[in-house]
């Protein structure tokens, strides 16, 4: 059986991370469908006015959602057997909770899974570092924030809409368009998406053909080749051009290691952002528009 499940000769690699991330990830997306579909209103604002989420309580596909646990809930705990009922577990967004830990857990042993196999085939472990910048970016905003502020009412549903309800009153509540971290963040993700398609697009002007005019250019690869697939020379020569020399990559290392570190270290900076404004220490605020209930400046 261990040798079974740390097999790299699997299709589908499990490992001991994989042991415990399978159940975990299941049981999340089982019960995010389910309930996607048909959980009851939930008093997400522990004042007895229910918040319908589910297809079947009248939402579609944009405005349904897992809503987030009551706010008379707060923090703790709540798991089925502490609920008196099932109906008053549902009536109080246990759903939610059950969803979001599984989910951290198993995207926590992705991480591992991740290192695992690369462990077991002589590879570097870089792959599964990047990983921890989205997962650090879904801790912050089902788990971080919510122990911040107090209660797992304040954490994101798990919806369109209510994501987008969320963004609006995260910025009404923490201004965080004016954090030093999410604007690092912002520029991590253009700039990554920009980065992406200028190499993909570099690169694929710049193949090697293998083969005439009156074929594919991709008949000319095959996979596990010795020779180069496409001139870097060549890449680095247009863009030199195109911007100036030394806007560009004359080192492939380099280059993919540059790809691959930009965005995920926006992404961590994201992370940290909501987890700092999870205790309120807000984005900048120079204008002193933002005011608590009494009038006082944020």
């Amino acid at each position: 059986f261990c040798t079974w499940i740390t097999s790299t000769e699997n299709r589908l690699y499990i490992g001991w991370f994989g042991v415990l991330m399978i159940p975990t990830l299941l049981t999340a997306t089982s019960v995010f469908i389910i309930a996607f579909v048909a959980a009851p209103p939930v008093d997400i604002d522990g004042i007895r006015e229910p918040v319908a989420g589910s297809l079947l309580y009248g939402n579609n596909i944009i405005s349904g959602a897992i809503i987030p646990s009551s706010a008379a809930i707060g923090i703790h705990f709540y798991p089925i057997w502490e609920a008196a009922s099932l109906d008053e577990w549902l009536y109080n967004g246990g759903p939610y909770q059950l969803i979001v830990l599984h989910f951290l857990l198993g995207v926590c042993c992705y991480i591992g899974r991740e290192w695992e196999l690369s462990y077991r085939l002589g590879m570097r472990p870089w792959i599964s570092v990047a990983f921890t910048a989205p997962v650090a970016a879904a801790a912050a905003v089902f788990l971080v924030y919510p122990i911040g502020q107090g209660s797992f009412s304040d954490g994101m549903p798990l919806g369109i809409s209510g994501t987008f309800n969320f963004m609006l009153v995260f910025q009404a509540e923490h201004n965080i368009l004016m954090h030093p971290f999410h604007q690092l963040g912002v520029a991590g993700v253009f700039g990554g998406s920009l980065f992406s398609a200028m190499h993909g697009s570099l690169v694929t002007s710049s193949l090697i053909r293998e083969t005439t005019e009156n074929e594919s250019a991709n008949n000319g690869y095959k996979f596990g080749q010795e020779e180069e697939t496409y001139n870097i020379v060549a890449a680095h020569g247009y863009f030199g051009r195109l911007i100036f020399q030394y806007a560009s990559f004359n080192n492939s290392r380099s280059l993919h290691f540059f790809l691959g570190l930009w965005p995920v270290v926006g992404i961590w900076f994201t992370a940290m952002s909501v987890s700092t404004m999870a205790f309120n220490l807000n984005g900048f605020n120079f204008n002193q528009s933002v005011v608590d209930s009494q009038g006082r400046v944020i």
